[in-house]
């Protein structure tokens, strides 16, 4: 009996030059590829990080792509010789995208105002080589809101990165035309239960998915992992947690959301 392949998958945000990595992505990136995730955005969330997420590129030209960013956690560090190196990492043809970059004022690893600054560098960048953002907030939304609203018509695009808000803050990144990145936060009984109502407002066209690996393994996964890495074949399963909410199936799920992504991204199409 012949199976049918997999439905393809698009993993918008894995943090595949960390260090858990190290020994065995060419495993996690065959187990990816069984189930369907072929094409995967590495997240840039320093020099250094952007800097290993092309070197992943030119390991998998076709299948692995960066973003070259400094996330809100190293906004201290985004001093001029350091945006000039970012500025310099976000022109290679591995880079898809702007960022991790915006504002966290839960962890407040750098203080708030350098993450201001460092988000309107940022926003700038992107918006001065045409490419898109890879957002991330958190406790934040006003500061971040009011800071986008600045810079948005200038922007070619922005995803809003492992979105965990509530209704109203959906509303106004979806009224700013950004697209919203769902992980596996809502497969977490504990605290992603609030965002099952709210994936239907989110248009097709507006809707990715991402495992933001290795953090947030699925816990709604069957049977249980033995670890708690997370990976992207595990991206499967958020897209069905996120399909079943949206009653809809998880191959017209996958079907607008690679599509989504991969315009988004503008990504090659696969062989």
């Amino acid at each position: 009996m012949i199976t049918a392949p997999p439905p393809e998958l698009i993993d918008i945000g894995a943090n595949l030059g960390h260090e858990s990595f190290r020994d065995d992505l060419h495993a996690v990136l065959t187990r990816a590829g069984q189930v369907g995730v072929h094409r995967l955005i590495v997240t840039g969330t320093s020099i250094e990080a952007t800097q290993s997420a092309i070197a992943l590129h030119r390991q998998w030209p076709q299948r692995l792509f960066a973003t070259a960013g400094v996330h809100p956690h190293h906004a201290s560090n985004l001093d001029d010789d350091a945006l000039a190196a970012l500025s310099a990492l976000a022109r290679d043809e591995a880079v898809v995208a702007i960022g991790e970059c915006g504002l966290d004022y839960f962890r407040d690893f750098s203080p708030r105002e350098a993450q201001r600054e460092a988000f309107h560098r940022q926003l700038e960048l992107a918006a001065g080589l045409g490419k898109p953002v890879f957002l991330h907030q958190r406790d934040a939304h006003q500061d971040f809101l009011a800071i986008l609203k600045e810079h948005r018509a200038n922007l070619s695009g922005g995803v809003a990165h492992c979105f965990t808000g509530n209704a109203q803050e959906m509303e106004d990144y979806l009224a700013l035309d950004l697209a919203i990145g769902i992980t596996g936060w809502i497969c977490d009984e504990r605290r992603g239960q609030h965002l099952l109502p709210l994936i239907p407002m989110i248009p097709a066209g507006q809707l990715m998915i991402e495992t933001d690996a290795p953090y947030l393994l699925p816990r709604t996964l069957r049977p249980a992992p033995k670890t708690r890495r997370n990976e992207p074949s595990w991206l499967p399963e958020v897209a069905r947690v996120v399909a079943q909410a949206r009653g809809e199936s998880v191959t017209a799920l996958a079907e607008h959301t690679t599509a989504t992504a991969a315009k988004f991204f503008a990504l090659p199409a696969t062989n």
